[in-house]
């Protein structure tokens, strides 16, 4: 069902005329496997995207989740002695490399946590951020938060900025694979003002575990097709949970299979954003002039404009358009305000009606209306006698 839900979830986001990306996403507290998000892609995006380059590929994933293929232990390098060095000050991965002249990639970055249970200590490449949903999916825990100065203090003995694997002890350390393939790296030692060199893992320090826990970048390569991974941002407005049996062995919800055996139902989670939605499409559909809307989703999708109120023909002819349209199933409005018409034509942009139907000297003298599609704004004219079957094909087109 999850995939049918996915194929259903792409064909309303398609018909509402968007362009966006299903990701791989975390479930977070509600659990369950196999989750994606349906992302607008937009500049205005609250989410990043991860995709792969390779269109065939199809690889997305929110910052989140997104991955990277775990690489090569580097060859084997000669592991020169631990050694310290004094480093006054330095308490950021930046000043450290300044300081003793190193790049950030050389430098391991021990940051400490607390959950509801313990103190954790994770590990990850001084050019890399630490992924906390990753972290803290890792762990298992309910709570995940930086430990405070005073809790750094306790278990390293040193000042923040001063962390290090070598020696620590009383907390889990969870390292990134990254970490456990760098040689001759600089960490932190435990003791103010002072750095470790030639730090390398499994011979100077061990961990508790070794897990995926860092932030990947764009650029790097995909965890599919070893293709590059580039970088968007998107505005999020459905997704889909494999929620499988967690909460219904809870609640004993059950069915009967064919055999009169009892099994748990497999549930699932759904959920559409209608009003982000529709603030997505704005994002991608819209000018200076105000918003195009796709037809799909648009309020109305004609809105028939008589050019002059005072001319009674003209406005009868536009009342009878207006009414034909709709009984065609179109939705129309009519705008009869007492306005000049260039007020109108700048307000049916503004609004966004993916059609404009002008009602003008020209429709009571010829039998020809101005049709103008919001999108190219290229007027077409058509007469009146087939008007209906005119916007129903420019619609569909649309």
């Amino acid at each position: 069902i999850i995939r049918k839900m996915y194929v259903a979830y792409t064909r309303v986001f398609e018909r509402c005329g968007l362009r966006f990306r299903p990701v791989e996403a975390d479930s977070g507290a509600i659990g369950g496997s196999d989750t994606h998000e349906f992302m607008v892609l937009a500049d205005s995006g609250e989410a990043v995207v991860l995709y792969c380059e390779n269109p065939v590929c199809g690889y997305a994933a929110n910052n989140e989740k997104a991955s990277v293929p775990v690489g090569e232990l580097t060859p084997e390098e000669t592991l020169f002695p631990l050694t310290r060095a004094d480093t006054p000050g330095c308490r950021t991965v930046e000043e450290v490399a300044q300081f003793l002249r190193i790049s950030p990639q050389q430098i391991i970055k021990t940051i400490l946590y607390e959950t509801e249970r313990e103190v954790v200590a994770a590990l990850v490449r001084g050019d890399r951020e630490i992924n906390e949903i990753k972290l803290s999916n890792a762990l298992g825990c309910l709570r995940l938060e930086l430990a405070g100065s005073k809790i750094v203090q306790q278990v390293t003995g040193a000042a923040v900025g001063f962390a290090g694997p070598v020696g620590l002890k009383g907390c889990t350390i969870v390292a990134d694979p990254e970490v456990m393939a760098m040689v001759n790296a600089v960490t932190g030692s435990n003791t103010n003002d002072i750095h470790c060199l030639n730090v390398n893992p499994g011979r100077d320090f061990e961990v508790s575990m070794i897990k995926d826990i860092r932030m990947v970048q764009a650029g790097e390569p995909c965890p599919r097709c070893g293709s590059k991974l580039l970088e968007a941002k998107g505005i999020e407005v459905g997704q889909i949970f494999k929620l499988g049996d967690k909460y219904s062995k809870v609640l004993g919800a059950t069915y009967l299979d064919e055999s009169g055996k009892s099994l748990p139902i497999v549930m699932g989670c759904y959920g559409i954003g209608v009003s982000r939605t529709m603030a997505a499409a704005i994002e991608q559909n819209h000018d200076q002039n105000g918003i195009i809307w796709p037809v799909a989703i648009a309020p109305f999708q004609v809105v028939v404009i008589p050019v002059s109120i005072k001319d009674e023909t003209q406005v009868a002819l536009a009342e009878e358009l207006y009414r034909q349209l709709l009984d065609a199933g179109v939705d129309t409005v009519i705008d009869d305000r007492p306005e000049r018409a260039g007020v109108k034509f700048k307000d049916a942009d503004l609004i966004g009606y993916p059609l404009r139907i002008t009602i003008g000297a020209k429709a009571v003298s010829e039998n020809r209306v101005e049709i103008r599609p919001r999108k190219t704004g290229e007027v077409t004219l058509a007469a009146t006698r087939e008007l209906e079957k005119t916007v129903l094909k420019m619609l569909a087109e649309l």
